[in-house]
């Protein structure tokens, strides 16, 4: 008895490391946003979410002009219309840790904790990493990977690439 209840503590112990180990990771996204040759550029508006099978979303990041007098940047988001349709119209903006300022262009890495958001919540299963931007005098483009959650570390990183409004997109995982 006192051996199974040995090997039941090392089992537990071992098991509490290797989620905490999971629960450490952290899930990047890098977002190329290419510099655009015209006449008159504004920054795009750019969201991020992953959309399970059945098109749930699970809300990653918002970049809009957070500066724009009375609240007039929140007006445009509207603009970003996949996203819109996939939960961005019941949101209540700014929403702590997802919503940020727009980025010009270059290469910007998105972080968000595994284990601090909704990601902890989604159900292993097939999904689809969706990158949305529009901008004001431009265009539209809308950017996925297929992936599986929860991510395996041999898998990765996974990308793909925009043709105008966006650049490569990729996924990694951090410990």
């Amino acid at each position: 008895m006192k051996l199974f209840g040995k090997l039941a503590a090392a089992v537990l112990i071992a098991g509490s490391c290797i989620a905490g180990t999971a629960q450490a990771e952290t899930l990047q996204v890098n977002i190329e946003i290419p510099r655009l040759n015209v006449a008159e550029y504004h920054k795009p508006y750019v969201a991020v979410w992953l959309e399970d099978e059945a098109r749930n979303a699970t809300q990653i990041a918002v970049w809009y002009d957070l500066e724009m007098r009375n609240n007039e940047g929140e007006k445009w988001l509207k603009d970003l219309r996949q996203w819109w349709r996939r939960g961005g119209r019941s949101l209540d903006v700014p929403v702590d840790g997802i919503t940020s300022a727009t980025y010009g262009p270059g290469e910007h890495a998105l972080e968000v904790a595994i284990a601090e958001s909704d990601l902890a919540k989604l159900a292993p299963g097939k999904y689809r990493l969706r990158v949305e931007a529009a901008r004001e005098v431009g265009g539209r483009e809308l950017v996925e990977i297929p992936l599986t959650w929860p991510l395996e570390k041999s898998s990765l990183p996974l990308s793909a690439r925009g043709e105008e409004e966006l650049g490569s997109i990729r996924i990694a995982v951090l410990p």
